[in-house]
C-alpha cells in the first residue's frame, strides 16, 4: 500500500519531525495492538476462517509483519519474496474458489485440498529460500554491511537524542515504554551515562582478562540493547573503540525462520507476549528432517563465506531489561504445536547447528557480557526511577569485597563430597548435589569465584556437579523464567537428570507439563543439572522484596539472589578443555559432567544448547550444608542466613 511505497522510496531523516511516521507505524502495527480481534491471533483467525485454514493464514499474516522493519532497512529483496508468497497463496485460494463454482458443491471451497496446497506453498517457499535466509542470519552477526547494521548504526551515531522522533527510524512498534525509557536515559547526566557504559564495557573486557583470553586478535563486538537506550550505547561504542573493537548491530528476529522476537540484538523491551507465545512454533509449518538438513548445509556455507570475519568476533555484549508486566500464557487452540517427530528433529537440529557454530565461533576464543536495567513498565515514574537507581547501585557493587567473601565460602565447599539443600516455609526442596574430587587442594578448586565480569552484577560461587549421586526435589513457589511465570514449580532429579516436573499454572496437568517441556526443557526428554550455585547478592534480593519485583527480575540478577540450579549445559560448555582459574590462582577443575564428557565420542550427546537457572529465595531456604567425606556437615546458610565466618556483611540486607 501507499505506506510501504513511501517507506521504500524515501530515506528516513532521523532528525526530522516524526509525526508522519508515528501515524504510519500505528496503522501498520494496529493488529498487534488490537491482537485479540486480529487475524494475527490464531484463535480469532480460526473463528473467522475455520479450523483447517485459520492457523495457516494467521501464520502468513504474522510473517508479513516483517515487511514493516524491512521497508525501513530497504531490504527490498525480502519484501519481494514475501509478497510473492502472499500472491502464491492468494492465487491458490482463487483457484480453489473458481473450482468450487464449477462444481456442484454449493460453491464451497474444498478446505482439505486448499490446506494441502497452502502447506506446499509454505514448505517450498522456505526450502527454496533457505540459503538466502541463512546467509542473512549469519551476516547479521558478522557483516558490517548488513542492512539492519547500517540502519541501526546510523541511528546510534547520528540521531539527535533531544528529539525522540529518532525512535521511529527503527520501523518498530514503538510504545509508551520506549518513549519513557528514552526520555529518562536522555535526561541523565554525562557522568551517569559514562558510569553505565563503563560498567557494561568494563565487564566485557574483564571477561577476557579473567579467562586469560587474547582480545587483541578481535575486532568485532556484537552490541545488543533495548530501543530507548541509544545514548548509553553511543558512549559504549566510543569505549569499545578504545579497545579496537568495532560494534555491529542487528534487529531482533522478525519472522519464523529467525525464531521470532527473543529480546536479543536491538529489540523492543515491551511487546505483546501472548502474540510472541502464540507464534513461537510457527516454523513447524515447514520444519522437517529434509528442511533441517538443508539448513545445516546452508549454515556451513554461510560461515565459510564469513569465516574471516568470524575469526575477529569478540563476542556479544548484551543489555537486558526487566520489569514487564507478569505474563501468564494462554495456550491457544489455533497455535501450531510441534509433532513428536518435529520435537525430536528440532533437538537434533539445534545440537548439530551448535556444533557448526562452535567450529567457526569457538567458545574458548571469545567472551561476552550481560547487564540488566529496568524499564518504565515496572511502575509509575517515581517507582521506575527508584528501581533504576537501585539497579545501578547493584550493578556497580564492590568487586573485591565479594571476591573475599566468596573465597571464604569456597574454602568450605572444597572440603565437601556433596552439598545438601533443604527448603522450608512450604518449600519442598530436598536435594543432594554430588561434587567432583580434588586431587591437589593446594592448586585446585571446585567452585568458581564469580564477580562482575561476564555476568553483571556480582555475585555467586558455582560448580558443575557430578550427575551420578545428585538426587532429590527442587521446588520454587514462584519463579520467572525466560519471560514466563511458573507457580509452584517442582523438578525431580535422579542421578543429575530431570526425571519429572510439574507446576500449577493450569488446571490441566498436561498443559503444565507441556509448558515446562517447551520452555524449560526445550523439548528434550530430560536435561542434566549443568550448574549448582550459591548466589550472594543479598542487596539484589532485598531490592526484589522491598519493591515487590522479585518475579520481574531477570535470571541474570535473580540467579544471584539465592541458591540456584541450572538445567542444560554447564557454564563451561565447549570450553571444558580450557584451564580456568580463580583469583587465588587455583585451577577450577569442575568444568564438565558425564554428559559433556562425551564431546569427543558423540558430541550430539554432550550438549543440549540451553541453560536455565532456577533460583530458590532465601526465605524458602532452611539449609545449605557442605557434607564432608566423614559424614559431618558444615553449614553455609542456615534459616536463610549465611553462617560462614567473614560473610556477615551478606546478612545485613536479609535482617
Amino acid at each position: 500500500n501507499s505506506d510501504y511505497d513511501e517507506l521504500i522510496n524515501n530515506q528516513y531523516d532521523i532528525s526530522a519531525d516524526a509525526s508522519g511516521h508515528v501515524s504510519k507505524l500505528k496503522r501498520l502495527y494496529s493488529d498487534i495492538n488490537n491482537y485479540e480481534n486480529s487475524y494475527l491471533n490464531p484463535d480469532y483467525a480460526i473463528k473467522m476462517l475455520g479450523e483447517k485454514l485459520g492457523g495457516q493464514y494467521s501464520f502468513l499474516y504474522n510473517e508479513l509483519m516483517a515487511l514493516v522493519p524491512w521497508a525501513y532497512e530497504k531490504r527490498l529483496a525480502y519484501i519481494v519474496l514475501f509478497a510473492e508468497l502472499f500472491l502464491q497463496m492468494y492465487g491458490v485460494y482463487e483457484e480453489e474458489l473458481e473450482n468450487s463454482k464449477e462444481s456442484s458443491n454449493d460453491n464451497l471451497i474444498d478446505e482439505d485440498k486448499l490446506r494441502h496446497k497452502n502447506n506446499e506453498c509454505i514448505y517450498w517457499f522456505y526450502h527454496d529460500n533457505c540459503d538466502s535466509f541463512t546467509d542473512c542470519s549469519v551476516s547479521k552477526i558478522l557483516d558490517v554491511t548488513d542492512y539492519s547494521n547500517v540502519l541501526i548504526k546510523n541511528i546510534i551515531e547520528n540521531a539527535d537524542f533531544k528529539s525522540l522522533g529518532y525512535l521511529y527510524a527503527y520501523g518498530a512498534n514503538i510504545t509508551d515504554n520506549e518513549i519513557k525509557f528514552a526520555s529518562y536515559v536522555n535526561g541523565l547526566s554525562e557522568e551517569q551515562i559514562d558510569k553505565m557504559a563503563s560498567c557494561y564495557v568494563g565487564g566485557f573486557v574483564k571477561g577476557y582478562e579473567s579467562a586469560r583470553k587474547d582480545m587483541k586478535k578481535k575486532s568485532i563486538v556484537k552490541v545488543e540493547y533495548p530501543i530507548g537506550f541509544e545514548r548509553v550505547v553511543r558512549r559504549s561504542i566510543e569505549l569499545f573503540n578504545e579497545y579496537n573493537l568495532n560494534p555491529i548491530f542487528s534487529r531482533d528476529g522478525v519472522y519464523s525462520f529467525e525464531g521470532g522476537a527473543r529480546s536479543r540484538n536491538t529489540y523492543l523491551s515491551s511487546m505483546n507476549k501472548q502474540w510472541i507465545y502464540d507464534h513461537k512454533n510457527d516454523k513447524g509449518y515447514y520444519f522437517d528432517k529434509r528442511f533441517y538438513n538443508r539448513r545445516l548445509e546452508a549454515i556451513e556455507e554461510a560461515f565459510k563465506k564469513y569465516s574471516e570475519q568470524a575469526k575477529k568476533f569478540a563476542g556479544p555484549a548484551l543489555i537486558q531489561t526487566f520489569g514487564e508486566k507478569e505474563f501468564n500464557p494462554v495456550n491457544k487452540k489455533g497455535s501450531y504445536q510441534f509433532t513428536d517427530k518435529q520435537n525430536k528433529w528440532n533437538v537434533e537440529y539445534l545440537s548439530k547447528a551448535g556444533v557448526i557454530n562452535n567450529n567457526y565461533l569457538p567458545r574458548d576464543e571469545y567472551s561476552f557480557t550481560i547487564i540488566a536495567f529496568p524499564i518504565p513498565e515496572i511502575g509509575d515514574d517515581e517507582f521506575f526511577r527508584t528501581v533504576f537507581d537501585k539497579t545501578m547501585e547493584i550493578n556497580t557493587l564492590d568487586y573485591n569485597s565479594y571476591q573475599r567473601m566468596h573465597q571464604a565460602i569456597i574454602d568450605i565447599l572444597d572440603k565437601a563430597e556433596c552439598v545438601h539443600v533443604l527448603g522450608h516455609n512450604g518449600n519442598k526442596t530436598d536435594i543432594t548435589v554430588n561434587l567432583h574430587t580434588l586431587n591437589d587442594p593446594s592448586k585446585e578448586t571446585l567452585f568458581e569465584n564469580c564477580v562482575a565480569d561476564v555476568n553483571i552484577p556480582v555475585g555467586e560461587v558455582f560448580t558443575s556437579p557430578v550427575l551420578k549421586g545428585t538426587n532429590g526435589t527442587l521446588n520454587v513457589s514462584h519463579v520467572f523464567l525466560n519471560g514466563l511465570a511458573y507457580n509452584d514449580l517442582i523438578i525431580e532429579v535422579k542421578d543429575g537428570m530431570i526425571s519429572d516436573y510439574s507446576c500449577s499454572n493450569f488446571e490441566d496437568e498436561d498443559e503444565c507439563k507441556r509448558m515446562i517441556y517447551e520452555n524449560v526443557l526445550y523439548r528434550h526428554d530430560t536435561l542434566p543439572i549443568g550448574e549448582f550455585a550459591i548466589g550472594t547478592n543479598t542487596l539484589a534480593y532485598k531490592m526484589g522484596r522491598e519493591y515487590n519485583i522479585e518475579a520481574k527480575l531477570p535470571i541474570l540478577i535473580a540467579e544471584k539472589t539465592g541458591p540456584h540450579f541450572a538445567f542444560g549445559d554447564t557454564c563451561y560448555s565447549h570450553e571444558e578443555d580450557v584451564k580456568t582459574y580463580n583469583p587465588d590462582g587455583k585451577e577450577i577443575i569442575a568444568r564438565e559432567n558425564e554428559c559433556s564428557a562425551l564431546r569427543n565420542e558423540d558430541i550430539s550427546k554432550a550438549y543440549f544448547n540451553c541453560h536455565t537457572d532456577v533460583t530458590m529465595p532465601f526465605d524458602e531456604l532452611k539449609l545449605i550444608e557442605a557434607v564432608l567425606p566423614d559424614g559431618s556437615a558444615i553449614p553455609i546458610i542456615k534459616d536463610g542466613l549465611f553462617v560462614v565466618e567473614g560473610c556477615e556483611e551478606l546478612n545485613e540486607p536479609l535482617e
